[in-house]
């Protein structure tokens, strides 16, 4: 049971996949496109390879719990990646994903043009782990 979380940008968007077993997470990429289209054909055509079977697209919250005003945009989005996959697809909350990804990556070593590269499938990491770490606590893992 293979989940797969995305950290959907506007040029950029992060990619991590857990193991096949669903309970770790795994190989990250990143999907470097502009145009909705040519993500959207890129995240089937992983969640196809992969043998995924859910999917977890991050969603822009504001600090205080209210929805960003990007919010619209990512439901649309989802239903369209619903559609395309047939698979499941789980919003989930991304706050502070960008910014500890950042910062993770800085005391890794990497300097501002190496994190710009990477920042996006290490966030997608973190929706992730999140994710799958609420399954495991909820007595949600199959």
């Amino acid at each position: 049971m293979r989940i797969m979380a995305i950290d959907y940008g506007d040029a950029h968007t992060g990619v991590a996949l857990s193991d096949p077993t669903g309970l770790l997470a795994g190989t990250t990429t990143t999907v470097h496109s502009r145009d909705a289209e040519t993500v959207l054909s890129e995240l089937v055509r992983l969640a196809q390879e992969n043998q995924v079977s859910e999917l977890v697209m991050g969603f822009p919250r504001n600090m205080d719990g209210s929805e960003g005003p990007r919010a619209q945009l990512y439901r649309d989005f989802a239903a369209r990646l619903k559609e395309a996959s047939g698979l499941p697809v789980v919003l989930w909350d991304e706050r502070r994903t960008t910014v500890d990804a950042h910062r993770i990556l800085f005391q890794a070593g990497q300097n501002a043009k190496k994190r710009k590269k990477n920042v996006d499938a290490v966030a997608a990491a973190l929706i992730l782990e999140g994710y799958l770490d609420f399954k495991r606590l909820n007595g949600k893992v199959m």
